[in-house]
């Protein structure tokens, strides 16, 4: 495995892959590494023939100073987890390779209009232009390959999706499950700021999700109803103070309101517990239901 620290290393080593008729797989984080990323890891190593895996606290995406002071950062342990898993490059730049004028303001930035205007972004602003700028800047080190990404930060994934479609990158983006704990919290690396009381809370969140696909499988179709019914879950749990409960086109994550194709349909969550802002979401339908309507349809 070998880890690099500037742009020109990196692109020059999967450029020499390339070169070699090697396909090249890219896993975009910003470390505390998990089993969710692992997950990216397993994927893009099934995939592809050589594995890059970059690890960069982008500071452009956090709004909130304290916030980015608090992200864990354990680099040490995460070269470990790269390295059981089979990455073959590990880029970790720091904060002046990526923006050479930093602390002064980056003056080219990313905006994606449309899927990063609602839901985390009124929350969060300026949160996904940060995270466009930052994985326009790596996709262009990285050069033609696919990118990993997991559904769990599901407009994130939208965003960067229209983001390559619409420039035209050489990029294939490819979105894998979310992979959660035995009691259905998602993985995330903020999970470790929870306190005991809280982590156990914060589980009420799949609960909700769980309560909306189940409305669909009754046969709701308003999305107003599938959000008060996620909502009625969360308000039982007074640790956990929702921001939104929608059901959402997975396309363009404009919420519906007559569901008329439940196979297109994401029901995404946010709220705080404790110090942290926790998201979630999943389909309206499974995959298994998708591919039997999909199936019927043919």
């Amino acid at each position: 495995m070998e880890i690099v620290e500037t742009a020109a290393g990196c692109r020059d080593l999967l450029n020499g892959a390339r070169a070699l008729g090697r396909t090249v797989g890219l896993v975009p984080t910003m470390g505390a590494l998990h089993d969710g990323h692992v997950s990216l890891m397993v994927r893009a190593r099934a995939e592809c023939e050589v594995m890059a895996v970059s690890i960069f606290v982008n500071p452009l995406q956090f709004g909130d100073p304290e916030d980015i002071a608090a992200y864990p950062r354990t680099l040490e342990r995460d070269l470990v987890v790269c390295s059981e898993a089979g990455v073959d490059i590990v880029f970790v730049p720091g904060v002046t390779e990526m923006y050479p004028s930093w602390p002064s303001t980056v003056a080219t930035t990313m905006s994606v209009t449309g899927v990063s205007e609602r839901w985390e972004a009124a929350s969060r602003l300026g949160h996904f232009d940060g995270v466009a700028t930052v994985v326009a800047k790596l996709f262009a080190i990285a050069g033609p390959c696919r990118a990993y990404f997991g559904e769990k930060d599901f407009q994130q994934l939208a965003v960067v999706r229209r983001m390559a479609s619409d420039l035209s990158l050489p990029v294939e983006v490819v979105g894998c499950p979310t992979v959660r704990e035995a009691d259905g919290l998602a993985l995330s690396s903020r999970n470790v700021r929870l306190s005991g009381e809280e982590r156990a809370a914060a589980a009420v969140l799949s609960r909700a999700l769980a309560a909306g696909r189940a409305a669909v499988d009754d046969g709701v179709r308003s999305g107003a109803a599938l959000a008060a019914v996620m909502r009625l879950v969360v308000d039982g749990e007074p640790l956990v103070h929702l921001d939104y409960a929608v059901a959402v086109d997975a396309g363009d994550l404009v919420e519906v309101g007559d569901v008329a194709d439940p196979s297109s349909v994401r029901l995404l969550m946010a709220a705080q517990v404790g110090p942290v802002r926790l998201i979630d979401n999943c389909a309206a339908l499974s995959r298994r239901e998708v591919r039997q309507l999909e199936r019927t349809m043919s």
